[in-house]
């Protein structure tokens, strides 16, 4: 080969790289990298977001049951937690608090027909008068050493038994009310209370409920001369008209009790082992109130004019 010749091959040679050089050179300008997908990202993304969101609130609720579960195994044995990872609808309603019983109310106990409420007087103004006798026995009996004073309890633990207008006498002057309870537990205690002027002026009890031993099926309480008599300083000179009223026993045949008293005669209501009975008297009497009782064929069982534990007279 001669010099032409390699000339001609070297210049060939040197001019295609140079044009290899160039078309690279023009070619990085053009080439361009491929675009990002964006739009895939974020979808992906988000559906991730919520995958996890969705995977920790199961958590949360499971971490929350759980000691639901647990309350469910208390006093239980082996093999229970599996189960108790599910809590029952009972195990639930085992959490939710047992609402605390209220107190026993202070109030007493209703008489068994609204007839025992007399004059007008309501059943709370009985009830505040039990309670404000009470308190007077209280006050009476603070600071006293007197071995036969009996408590007689709490207003709850009575019944009323009847609730009536008390007329003035000159023993004891000014009207107001009385009120008659009852209570049975532990002993039986009768208490018959005068209030006047908001406040109780006089107190009498009987506890205890032995009677005589030939009493028979009906028994006029021995202290409850003063609901159907007044002072004896004004004997023949009552205040008429007169709100009486009678109270005692009865045992469980007699089905039905009259009083009779100044010309009139009234049924008495039956109250859980007791009779009461009252009515307005329009004239002077010496007589006591005349009683009788009834069984449920309508015999005869009881006459106060044959009972030689009565008193049939006024003092």
């Amino acid at each position: 080969m001669n010099e032409e010749q390699e000339q001609q091959e070297r210049g060939t040679g040197g001019d295609f790289e140079e044009q290899l050089r160039e078309l690279l050179a023009e070619d990085a300008y053009t080439i361009q990298p491929s675009l990002v997908p964006y739009p895939a990202i974020r979808r992906r993304g988000t559906v991730e977001r919520r995958r996890r969101v969705a995977a920790a609130g199961a958590a949360l609720v499971t971490l929350t049951m759980l000691p639901v579960g647990a309350y469910a195994l208390t006093g239980g044995g082996k093999g229970e937690d599996t189960a108790a990872a599910t809590p029952s609808l009972s195990a639930t309603h085992r959490t939710r608090a047992t609402p605390t019983p209220s107190a026993s109310p202070s109030v007493p106990a209703r008489p068994a027909t609204e007839g025992q409420l007399l004059d007008g007087i309501t059943f709370g103004q009985a009830a505040a008068g039990l309670e404000k006798c009470l308190a007077y026995d209280q006050s009476n009996a603070r600071g006293r050493d007197d071995k036969f004073h009996t408590d007689l309890g709490a207003a709850h633990d009575y019944r009323i038994m009847l609730a009536m207008k008390s007329t003035g006498d000159s023993n004891t002057p000014g009207d107001g009310m009385y009120v008659v309870a009852v209570k049975e537990q532990p002993q039986r205690i009768r208490l018959i209370c005068n209030i006047k002027g908001g406040e109780a002026q006089g107190l009498g009890t009987s506890v205890g409920s032995d009677g005589p031993p030939d009493a028979g099926p009906v028994m006029a309480d021995i202290n409850g001369g003063k609901l159907y008599q007044q002072s004896f300083l004004d004997r023949g000179n009552w205040k008429l008209p007169f709100r009486w009223g009678v109270i005692g026993t009865v045992k469980p045949q007699v089905a039905r009790v009259t009083v009779s008293y100044g010309g009139t005669t009234s049924q008495a209501a039956l109250d859980h082992g007791w009779f009461v009975a009252s009515g307005i008297l329009n004239q002077q009497v010496t007589v006591a109130p005349h009683i009788k009782g009834y069984d449920a064929d309508g015999k005869l069982v009881y006459d106060s004019d044959k009972d030689k534990n009565y008193q049939k007279t006024l003092p």
